[in-house]
């Protein structure tokens, strides 16, 4: 799909990731610095170039997270954010010290209503503490970028004789932020192409943009300002970061590496980590990722309609310009609704080693609808059921018969899980603690299914509002190196989770064959 580009013509593009620094600055993102470095490990498994781990002035745990990552991560070069104040810039300093590689990264505001709201000073005022900052954090580093703060809603002359102003005193990355998501595409390369043409000494030095997504546009912002110049673009994992966040690393990235030939520009990521890193700043920072979110989102990659199905089925490049597996993403391209046709159906059976065909089809497909009419979505535990009951040949291998939870303030979490077999009828009940409910309830579970599989994700979605609510449970468990997906709806939502635990390892056992018996077998 990408066309071939003459490698002598390729930009490299350095990503500069900001998740732990500006990505944390999301209301409610906040993490514990253990959980920073955990991050940070695996933003060098992915490849970025820079990591700015944090504003280490700001808090004794924030300044012990950045050094600790400083010094493990020597693969990586760490950069020390700072205000330009000179106390800030000793603790970045002090922080950083023990990096292989670092920078200084300090930032001012530019624009007019920064200066006269928020700093209170004049134009000339700034202009001397930028100057004088820089100088003295030159002292430290050789590496010194310089950030304009708000630089689109400042006058481009100023900006300019601020960027003049720190690159006589030594910055060598001038970074030209979209601070509140304002510019367009266009206004953004304009000033990138003004910027470097304009400013004594602008040719010495490397250009970096920093873009907010308040109008939705910072990826198209950073892809202008690629072009008009920059080699460093700075992002965050699922584009978190203040009000509607950052440019997103994923989206980003995947933009460069999907139309390389217009772009003529690559990074050093290994996309293969993309979905995994992720999933790990969306679970740590306990925030959710929007189904419809680009490249990581549970939709986008997935697809209803009964036309793009049979085109998916025939060739995935029919609706699909990315590979989704290339960047670590379970493939489960086909969802089964009410706009599913039946070569969707057909094929989903097939998978589970289910042939239908002819009248049998028709009947499965019929019974089908009426419930994807009624919930829109169709699990695959939900199919297998239909499927049952259409051609006699399916049941359950396991079913929740009861399940029972005792909770409190000052104990654990206790469970009581009865369930029966398919086939035998043979029910077992086991009993389990856990830190919650939730947990032990799995961990019931897990007794009476040995074949279970790791439970590895969990949604929980409110159906309604009022005393009488649904939930929507989604539980994704891993077997076999495979994913699949189990949901389930009740107004009791631990009951909901174990329901859809269960019919998760239903199809995991059904798919591999393998069930109680052999389990016992295997581990006996």
């Amino acid at each position: 799909m990408t066309k071939s580009v003459n490698p002598s013509e390729m930009k490299r593009i350095t990503i500069f990731d900001t998740t732990l620094r500006d990505g944390e600055q999301s209301p409610g993102a906040a993490i514990e610095p253990e959980q920073k470095i955990i991050i940070a490990r695996q933003l060098a498994k992915l490849g970025v170039d820079a990591i700015e781990p944090g504003f280490p002035v700001s808090s004794p745990g924030e300044f012990a997270a950045v050094q600790q990552i400083s010094r493990e991560l020597q693969g990586t070069e760490i950069v020390g954010f700072a205000r330009a104040v000179r106390g800030d810039i000793d603790a970045a300093v002090k922080a950083t010290q023990d990096a292989a590689r670092r920078r200084l990264h300090l930032f001012i505001s530019s624009s007019d209503i920064h200066l006269d709201f928020q700093l209170r000073k004049t134009r000339e005022q700034v202009l001397s503490i930028a100057r004088e900052m820089v100088a003295y954090a030159k002292q430290f580093v050789d590496e010194i970028e310089f950030s304009p703060m708000d630089s689109t809603r400042a006058g481009i002359e100023f900006v300019i004789e601020m960027v003049e102003a720190v690159i006589a005193e030594g910055a060598t990355i001038i970074n030209l932020p979209d601070t509140m998501g304002y510019a367009m595409p266009d206004e953004y390369e304009a000033l990138f192409r003004t910027v470097r043409a304009q400013a004594r000494g602008g040719d010495r030095v490397r250009y970096s943009a920093h873009c907010h997504n308040d109008l939705g546009l910072a990826v198209a912002n950073s892809l202008a300002a690629i072009r008009g110049g920059a080699t460093q673009i700075e992002v965050t994992v699922n584009g978190i970061g203040e009000r509607a966040g950052n440019c997103s690393l994923e989206e980003l990235v995947m933009a460069i590496e999907t139309r390389k030939d217009a772009l003529k520009a690559e990074t050093g990521i290994d996309i293969a980590e993309i979905y995994n890193t992720s999933r790990l700043v969306s679970r740590m920072m306990h925030f959710p990722v929007a189904f419809n979110k680009p490249i990581v989102g549970r939709n986008a990659f997935q697809h209803e309609s009964g036309i793009h199905q049979d085109g998916l089925l025939k060739n995935r490049a029919t609706y699909e310009i990315m590979d989704p597996e290339a960047m670590g993403i379970p493939r489960s391209m086909i969802v089964l609704g009410k706009h599913s046709g039946r070569h969707a159906i057909k094929h989903r059976a097939a998978e589970y080693g289910i042939e239908l065909k002819g009248e049998q089809l028709d009947e499965v497909y019929a019974a089908f609808k009426k419930v994807a009419d009624a919930q829109k979505i169709v699990t695959d535990d939900q199919l297998l059921r239909i499927i049952g009951e259409s051609t006699d040949r399916h049941e359950d291998p396991y079913t929740l018969v009861d399940l029972q939870v005792l909770s409190g303030t000052q104990r654990a979490r206790i469970a009581s899980v009865t369930i029966r077999e398919g086939g035998t009828g043979k029910e077992r009940t086991c009993s389990a603690m856990g830190a919650g409910p939730i947990e032990a309830v799995i961990n019931c579970i897990k007794q009476v299914i040995p074949a279970a599989a790791e439970f590895e994700d969990l949604e929980l979605h409110s159906l309604s509002s009022g005393e009488d609510a649904h939930g929507e449970a989604v539980v994704t468990v891993l077997h076999g190196g495979r994913r699949y997906r189990g949901t389930a709806i009740h107004k009791d939502i631990i009951l909901a989770v174990a329901q859809a635990f269960v019919g998760a390892c239903n199809q995991a056992v059904i798919r591999t064959g393998i069930r109680d018996s052999e389990a016992e077998e295997q581990t006996g």
